[in-house]
């Protein structure tokens, strides 16, 4: 009997080409599949993700599915991923799904986190972990920022070229910026995101935050509707895909 099992996966993309299979690279998705297919032994399975993320972001939860005929016990199949995944993937659940289930179609919202190192010395440990800054940010000064990216807008202003997405709406359910010590961090959940949105968000709130722009800036940078008119896009090693939200009963 067929089976579909979702995984939720954790990993450091420091040495990843990103989440999607791409040839001659080393990938998130790659990684999953190729051993995937050795353990249970189906050399055609196939393992969708809940999105695509880029070099060098990570993941606290990113939702992976696939379809298997195996018997495999879930704690089993969870304890022998690990066991052979390089250490900067780890799996942390799996769970079986209804067989039409998707980890991309069936995402009902997502939340990531931004991290800033803010300090006048660069961080050792931090390097490939959180976007290094060392002029002091106003964190009042960002707070109002982000209160104009909060509901529904159009946010082809925050979206990157290339994007494959059909409209640029997106709703913003909440968005948060905290300093812990001299590390920023900054989150946001949502319904779902355009390409680079939440990186291009983070780069124009540390606009506000140097003191280039005021807060009302973000306000008129949506009402253009135009990305050449706002921030740099923060360096994707900051960017942490924390939580997927899905439809579905507790496990």
């Amino acid at each position: 009997m067929q089976r579909n099992i979702l995984l939720t996966v954790e990993y450091d993309g420091t040495d990843f080409s990103g989440w999607q299979i791409q040839s001659d690279q080393r990938t998130v998705q790659q990684d999953i599949q190729d051993l995937l297919r050795e353990m249970l032994q189906e050399p055609e399975l196939k393992v969708q993700g809940s999105g695509r993320t880029d070099a060098g972001v990570h993941a606290l939860g990113m939702g992976v599915n696939f379809k298997t005929g195996h018997s495999i016990p879930l704690n089993g199949l969870v304890l022998g991923m690990n066991a052979q995944l390089a250490p900067d993937v780890v799996v942390l659940d799996a769970r079986e799904v209804p067989y039409d289930f998707c980890a991309r179609f069936w995402a009902r919202g997502k939340r990531y986190r931004y991290c800033i190192w803010n300090h006048e010395r660069p961080s050792a440990l931090q390097r490939t972990r959180a976007w290094y800054i060392h002029q002091p940010l106003d964190m009042e000064a960002m707070y109002a920022a982000s209160r104009y990216l909060l509901g529904r807008h159009d946010f082809s202003a925050f979206r990157a070229s290339g994007c494959s997405a059909k409209h640029p709406y997106r709703d913003i359910y909440e968005i948060t910026v905290q300093r812990e010590g001299s590390m920023i961090v900054c989150e946001v959940a949502g319904s779902a995101f355009l390409r680079h949105m939440v990186r291009n968000l983070a780069g124009a709130l540390v606009e506000v935050g140097l003191g280039k722009q005021e807060p009302e800036w973000i306000r008129d940078l949506l009402a253009t509707k135009d990305r050449r008119q706002g921030a740099r896009t923060a360096p994707s090693h900051g960017l942490y895909l924390v939580h997927v939200n899905y439809d579905l009963p507790p496990a």
